[in-house]
């Protein structure tokens, strides 16, 4: 069994500060101080020194960090075939996704989970991308839904993570309901290039999906307005101040004068969806049953969105 200290030395390697570390991992600033005072005493080594008015690992700390990786999976190993031996499922199970995931992904996976184990505790925690990444190191949760973004060093190259691809997000058009384009079965980005548009920040991984639609359209968008919530991109197109672009995934309920079509031709674009645990645990009854949910609910409403939104 992994020492739980070790997890909290690995999660503070991770934020580089004590506050953050207890943030993360559940405990008082106190708790994790104690912790790695108390791993340093029992292993009889220099952990950590003072930096300043912080702390940071020594070389002996670093270096303990990083073959801690593999011991890790090698016991995310051993607890996945032992469950799997004994026909038992963990105590504990938590979920972390971004909101559109959270909202229509993991809260119907969470009361599934509910209804089949009674007496499994499951926790879903709404989080960035690299929020969730941060959370499964500090084992808060098992099993994270994230969009997969070009750059992502978590997804490409981090070998303590393990990604299941889930599903590729079509790109829609969200337009108002009485706008000429509304009634048609689909569009292209050419037929809307003298719209104004809804999108978000300059920053943002949406905003970049964003722009690679249009360049690959060879189209220059004007941008009019952004916003971060799909809720008020839907609330800007509703008042008839312009259109934008809205993941399949994405609901239009409760959204006034807004009409999805869907979106062809050059610029068509998806976003990949995928799956992230622990390197190790995917053999895990629970994550296997998880992931085979989370699939046959992604395709439903992929299938059906249109549908329910007309």
């Amino acid at each position: 069994m992994i020492d739980p200290r070790l997890t909290t030395l690995r999660t503070f390697s991770l934020c580089g500060t004590i506050a953050a570390t207890a943030e993360l991992t559940g405990y008082s600033p106190s708790a994790v101080s104690g912790q790695l005072r108390e791993l340093q005493r029992t292993l009889g080594m220099d952990l950590l020194v003072r930096d300043g008015r912080g702390l940071r690992l020594t070389a002996t700390g670093r270096h303990i960090v990083r073959r801690c990786d593999d011991l890790v999976a090698m016991w995310e190993e051993i607890k996945a075939a032992a469950l799997v031996a004994g026909d038992q499922t963990p105590a504990q199970f938590g979920l972390g996704g971004f909101s559109t995931a959270a909202t229509h992904l993991l809260a119907p996976l969470s009361a599934h989970l509910r209804r089949i184990h009674p007496d499994l505790g499951v926790h879903v925690l709404e989080a960035s991308p690299t929020r969730c990444f941060e959370l499964l190191l500090a084992e808060r949760i098992d099993l994270a839904v994230v969009v997969s973004s070009h750059g992502d060093v978590h997804l490409e190259e981090d070998p303590r993570f393990e990604k299941i691809a889930l599903l590729d997000d079509p790109l829609d058009v969200m337009v108002p309901s009485d706008h000429p384009i509304a009634s048609q079965d689909s569009v292209t980005l050419s037929e809307l290039s003298g719209e104004d548009w809804i999108t978000d920040r300059l920053d943002s991984p949406y905003r970049a999906l964003f722009t690679a639609a249009f360049t690959a359209a060879g189209i220059s968008p004007r941008i009019t307005h952004e916003a971060v919530e799909w809720e008020t991109s839907m609330a800007l197109v509703g008042a008839g101040v312009g259109v934008g672009l809205l993941p399949r995934l994405a609901s239009l309920e409760g959204a006034k004068n807004v009409t999805r079509v869907r979106l062809t031709g050059p610029g068509r674009l998806s976003r990949k969806i995928v799956a992230s645990a622990r390197t190790g645990s995917l053999k895990s009854p629970l994550i296997r049953e998880s992931l085979k949910l989370l699939r046959e609910t992604s395709q439903e409403i992929l299938s059906t969105r249109l549908d329910d939104d007309t």
